[in-house]
């Protein structure tokens, strides 16, 4: 008899993990809503405009070679202000993008976030001669998305 008991208690167990889950009420969505999905948040709209900025910077470097107070024999790679240029506005556009589909909790955009902060972080140490103040400002915020993305990235996508 025990027996039984405990195969129907089994079937049951099998049956409701695949039945559908009932309709969440706003409040005990708000209550699953973590500090966490507010660093998601955050580390999307930073770099989405840390993004922006990398553009704009791009585009100076490429329009303006002269705009910049450092030698490209001082940079990390001595390249022209042109190739950096082009290097910022990829990684920018990148970063812009990538940020908006951080919005909406996709597991991949996570990935490639935390890709692209290291590499922005990277490409900021380059740069570190031409803009020093700029560029360090930015590794810093790219350190926080990175921690914000590896973390408790999953917060965001559990929000929705």
């Amino acid at each position: 008899m025990t027996d039984y008991a405990t195969q129907r208690q089994a079937a049951q167990l099998a049956q409701s993990a695949h039945a559908p889950r009932p309709a969440r009420s706003p409040q005990a969505m708000a209550s699953d809503y973590t500090g966490w999905a507010g660093w998601m948040t955050f580390a999307a709209l930073m770099l989405m405009l840390a993004g922006s900025f990398h553009l704009v910077q791009g585009i100076v470097a490429l329009v303006r070679d002269d705009y910049y107070p450092g030698r490209t024999a001082d940079l990390a790679v001595d390249v022209s202000f042109t190739t950096w240029g082009w290097v910022l506005v990829l990684v920018g556009a990148l970063a812009v993008l990538t940020g908006a589909f951080l919005l909406a909790g996709t597991m991949w955009a996570r990935v490639v976030g935390t890709v692209i902060a290291c590499t922005s972080a990277i490409v900021n140490f380059g740069f570190l001669a031409a803009y020093p103040f700029w560029s360090a400002l930015v590794i810093g915020l790219d350190v926080l998305i990175v921690l914000a993305l590896t973390v408790h990235g999953g917060a965001i996508r559990d929000r929705r």
